[in-house]
């Protein structure tokens, strides 16, 4: 099956392009904000439309600065440590997922920290709101024809013209945005409808998540420059383990915790 050869160009205004990519990180935190809304009216929980907002600008700049500095740190290490100026240059690409979450947890923290708030509160709020901004992300790799699959002889493997080896390659990206974005937020989401013991919305993000990764990493292909790491597993399935295991600590936790 050939690519659908998209212009990852949606709009140029003279010197200005504005790129599907950039637009599909503005799509994530957009929903974010409206899914927000709708869960202060609904389940009210303390934090009003402001509150809101000033999340959301926390946890922009934890996505940007962690997911470089995560890409930074996990993938390319060497190559940066070797030319640090080169950090700076965004635009040529490299952002970690791992990298943003951590980001969004110090954002968090510094949010609760100055509002006095409960941190594991404010990240049970959050958490639903995330999944369908991760979809968005996938569904802009796709369109940018990057991170692409392993070969595949089943029907729906598609020829990657960045792939350059003319195979057919898994969407990875789709099932990406299938499996952490789609079905995450619906998971999340439907757990997150009646009150839940503090951290335990989080818990299941952080298992849902770091589940679903570690499964379409089969599919996709390793990062050219690290290949497969210990046990024939990727970057991306390493850094997702740590996530099902606190999420099934903190899931622990919480239940012990509302128990007592």
């Amino acid at each position: 099956m050939p690519f659908p050869q998209i212009d990852p160009i949606a709009l140029q205004l003279g010197p200005l392009a504005i790129h599907w990519y950039g637009l599909m990180y503005l799509a994530g935190f957009g929903l974010a904000w409206l899914l927000g809304r709708w869960r202060i009216r609904h389940h009210p929980c303390g934090l009003d439309l402001r509150d809101l907002e000033d999340i959301i600008f926390y946890c922009v700049l934890g996505v940007i600065l962690g997911g470089r500095l995560g890409y930074v740190l996990f993938y390319k290490f060497s190559d940066y440590l070797a030319n640090p100026l080169a950090i700076l240059r965004v635009w040529e690409g490299g952002m970690s997922f791992h990298g943003g979450l951590l980001g969004v947890i110090v954002a968090l923290l510094l949010f609760a920290r100055r509002r006095q708030r409960s941190l594991l509160e404010l990240g049970d709020f959050i958490a639903p709101l995330i999944p369908l901004g991760l979809a968005a992300g996938r569904l802009g790799n796709f369109i940018n024809g990057e991170l692409w699959g392993r070969p595949t002889d089943l029907p729906w493997g598609m020829i990657f013209p960045h792939a350059q080896d003319g195979l057919a390659r898994h969407p990875s990206q789709l099932y990406e945005m299938g499996l952490e974005g789609l079905a995450l937020f619906a998971l999340v989401w439907w757990f997150a409808r009646k009150p839940r013991p503090a951290g335990q919305v989080s818990a299941v993000f952080l298992m849902g998540y770091g589940t679903a990764r570690f499964l379409v990493e089969f599919t996709r292909e390793p990062d050219a420059f690290l290949g497969l790491l210990a046990g024939g597993l990727s970057m991306g399935q390493l850094l997702s383990l740590p996530m099902i295991v606190i999420g099934l600590l903190l899931y622990w936790r919480a239940a012990a915790g509302s128990s007592r």
